[in-house]
């Protein structure tokens, strides 16, 4: 839901409206980068990578992704520069510095 500015409920956002908000606040130039990433994520890593790995969020400069298994961990760290670099080609956003690993249990 949205606010005015009395703090009034005006109902909902686009959800376009709202990613925009979101990006600018991680210091991204627009949103569709960070469209592109959650809606592209298996081009972006391929498909096998895709089915283990999912991105969960860009704080400032860290990628966060979520991996199923310890071996998936091991692998994004390993990729961790080269991940980064397709992350910022495939989604014309600006590179994350870090990319963070968490394993779901």
């Amino acid at each position: 839901m949205d606010n005015d500015p009395y703090g009034r409920d005006v109902g909902p956002r686009p959800l376009d409206a709202s990613l925009e908000e979101v990006s600018k606040k991680l210091g991204m130039r627009d949103s569709r980068g960070l469209a592109r990433l959650f809606a592209h994520w298996p081009e972006i890593v391929g498909p096998a990578m895709a089915e283990h790995v999912q991105p969960v969020r860009i704080d400032h400069e860290t990628l966060v992704v979520s991996v199923d298994r310890p071996a998936w961990a091991t692998q994004v760290r390993h990729l961790g520069e080269d991940l980064l670099n397709l992350v910022a080609e495939r989604t014309g956003m600006a590179r994350p510095l870090r990319v963070e690993v968490r394993v779901r249990r």
